[in-house]
């Protein structure tokens, strides 16, 4: 096995993780509100049609997940001042206490898996996650 067939089962298992915390803690939100909310927390306000490239959606679908992130009063909605036609979103401090509650909820959903690792598994962990944040932020790499 080589390291792109160990990247793929990291990515494979993380997304398996995320999937069985959802359904463990019976969160009904989509996986997108949280993508989306993470994504303008890293990023900045974003235009709806870039929000979108990086959410890897159509701009339809997120024209219409904004809708709802803002009748939720997760994310405002502002005219772009470069461009008045576009849209412009930015995550609330309740959109950002929001996602930091589902962050939270993930982490201790995962807790009980990871209680039985020892000293070197968790070592191994801790490695990898800085690894792989090291390799999300390369230049051209949207984290």
């Amino acid at each position: 096995m080589d390291t792109a067939d160990d990247l793929l089962r990291i990515v494979v298992g993380a997304n398996a993780l995320t999937r069985i915390a959802s359904m463990e803690t019976r969160n009904e939100a989509p996986a997108a509100q949280w993508r989306t909310l993470s994504l303008l927390r890293t990023h900045g306000p974003q235009r709806v049609g870039d929000l979108a490239s990086l959410s890897r959606v159509t701009q339809p679908g997120m024209t219409r997940l904004v809708g709802q992130l803002a009748d939720d009063g997760l994310v405002a909605r502002s005219s772009d001042p470069a461009d008045s036609r576009a849209i412009v979103v930015s995550i609330t401090d309740a959109g950002a206490r929001a996602l930091e509650g589902w962050l939270g909820v993930l982490r201790s959903s995962w807790e009980p898996r990871l209680a039985d690792l020892d000293d070197a598994d968790r070592a191994a962990l801790a490695r990898t996650a800085d690894l792989l944040e090291r390799v999300a932020t390369l230049p051209g790499v949207i984290r």
